[in-house]
């Protein structure tokens, strides 16, 4: 989700991710921690289980992804805080209730993440209902990155899609591509929780299409669609970034 260290990660064959957070990175505190080694009784370590959690997720099995991230979690459950992509898969999975604790616990060590907040915000919704996910919604500190202030805006209920859209056309022309990719993302992730799935079709599918993005929260954009079953636009690539 945030900014800290930006690494491309191997998983299965030629996929390759960028895990982002904003303390440290996931796999950095696990290595940390001696776990990329396996177990004493030849199973895989939490380390193991945690790439191929990612990867069961990009692979479109976000049930059998939170299986394994459920077993990460009990393997380490001091560093259960950190382990935001296990909130997402939660959500993919239907399993709202634990996505929403998830995210709650992340915001312990990543108390500045908007992304946090749209998550958090997303499972409450899809547990009860968008009010409710508004009266719920995360505190969080200043985060910089454009349009994460606009995004914010629009969870809470004082902003709306047209200045989270208007933010990220500005800046430099290199950004704008990233920005919208987010933007489209989160505009869409609100859609879904309000149950308008026409919006979030429109916005998915530019996440996923025009302003595909190659980095974690860009493959997100590109997964939800396939497991929605919508078609991207044939003619976009995503690109990669180091943020």
């Amino acid at each position: 989700m945030r900014r800290i260290v930006a690494g491309l990660v191997s998983l299965t064959g030629s996929i390759r991710l960028i895990l982002s957070m904003s303390i440290m990175s996931t796999l950095s505190i696990m290595a940390g921690a001696g776990s990329f080694v396996s177990a004493a009784d030849g199973s895989a370590g939490p380390e193991r289980v945690f790439r191929d959690a990612v990867a069961a997720l990009f692979a479109g099995k976000p049930e059998e992804a939170s299986r394994l991230f459920d077993e990460v979690v009990a393997a380490r459950p001091e560093d259960e805080p950190q382990f935001w992509q296990r909130g997402i898969a939660l959500y993919y999975a239907g399993r709202f209730a634990d996505g929403r604790r998830q995210f709650e616990v992340h915001r312990t060590v990543n108390p500045a993440d908007v992304e946090n907040v749209t998550w958090h915000f997303a499972c409450v919704a899809r547990d009860a209902d968008a009010a409710a996910a508004r009266a719920a919604l995360l505190p969080v500190g200043d985060d910089p990155r454009v349009p994460m202030r606009e995004i914010l805006a629009l969870y809470a209920g004082t902003g709306d899609a047209d200045a989270v859209i208007a933010a990220a056309d500005a800046g430099p022309e290199s950004a704008r591509r990233n920005q919208r990719c987010y933007a489209h993302l989160y505009l869409g992730l609100h859609a879904e929780a309000r149950g308008d799935a026409e919006a979030a079709r429109t916005h998915m599918l530019q996440a996923a299409g025009p302003f595909a993005m190659g980095h974690f929260m860009g493959r997100i954009a590109q997964l939800h669609v396939r497991l929605r079953g919508w078609e991207p636009d044939a003619g976009s690539a995503p690109t990669d970034t180091t943020r």
